[in-house]
């Protein structure tokens, strides 16, 4: 892989993927960084070898451009970028909520776009990466960003209009599962445990449960009827489930992020 790479704001997520390329092939000669502060770009040289730099320089030298700058600050970075980036460079947006065509508009005339919505679990491998194209994103742009996201877990291809429901649904997704890890733990603890077990007991249930889910090919419903025995255990906790809406209301907060990130769009259009 020959390519240069360059990650433009590079945080965790960012970070992630640097280590993800190296262990997928990618030489750190070929990586470049960015980072607001010069002591984190030292950091980032030390402990993965790559090269620190401008974002200036990242746009005339790279191949790749990933930009994995917040939201609200996208419009500044590309202000300062655009001067610098020819038309053949491939740029990826990892930020959430903003459509390819914020970033044509104000790039030269035909630079190809792809768009990714990743999510936390990058950090260990298990990512899972929605990625849709621009107007002037190839076919090859696309397996290349599949090359880069697949070093840190799985990707997927949708059109840019599913974006903000999966957004919803895999972008924000860790957090609801670490929300109802910790209400469970609370769950263990009202009933007498210890809260280090009810924490060990909760995750690898989880663990468990999202291995059947991926490798059995059943259907949730089917794999929960499985453990739902007739007037046991089970089912008196999922009756409670229901009486408090909480299928409802797991519906609801989804639509309120897919609505969120519609606003950053729409917002992002407006700047």
């Amino acid at each position: 892989m020959t390519q240069k790479v360059a990650v433009l704001g590079t945080g965790k997520i960012g970070e992630a993927l640097l280590s993800g390329m190296i262990r997928g092939g990618w030489a750190p000669a070929d990586l470049l960084v960015t980072a607001r502060r010069a002591e984190r770009a030292e950091e980032l040289r030390t402990r993965h070898g790559v090269t620190p730099v401008t974002n200036a320089e990242a746009a005339k030298t790279a191949d790749t451009l990933i930009l994995t700058v917040k939201p609200q600050d996208m419009g500044t970075l590309l202000d300062e970028l655009a001067p610098h980036v020819p038309a053949d460079r491939l740029v990826i947006s990892g930020a959430a909520g903003i459509p390819t065509s914020f970033f044509e508009s104000r790039l030269a005339a035909g630079t190809p776009v792809v768009r990714v919505m990743t999510n936390t679990p990058a950090l260990v491998d298990e990512a899972m990466s929605v990625i849709s194209a621009g107007s002037h994103a190839s076919e090859a742009d696309l397996v290349h960003t599949e090359e880069i996201f697949g070093s840190v877990g799985k990707t997927l291809r949708v059109p840019e209009s599913q974006q903000d429901a999966c957004t919803a649904l895999s972008g924000s997704g860790p957090a609801y599962f670490f929300y109802l890890v910790e209400a469970m733990t609370d769950a263990g603890i009202l009933l007498g445990l210890p809260r280090d077990k009810a924490h060990d007991l909760i995750v690898q249930s989880a663990i468990g449960a999202a291995t059947m889910l991926r490798d059995s090919g059943e259907h949730p419903v089917k794999l929960r009827e499985n453990v739902t025995s007739p007037a046991g255990t089970t089912i008196n906790a999922i009756r409670e489930l229901e009486n408090h809406g909480v299928r409802a209301a797991l519906i609801a907060a989804l639509e309120a992020a897919r609505d969120r990130s519609r606003e950053l769009a729409s917002g992002s259009n407006n700047k």
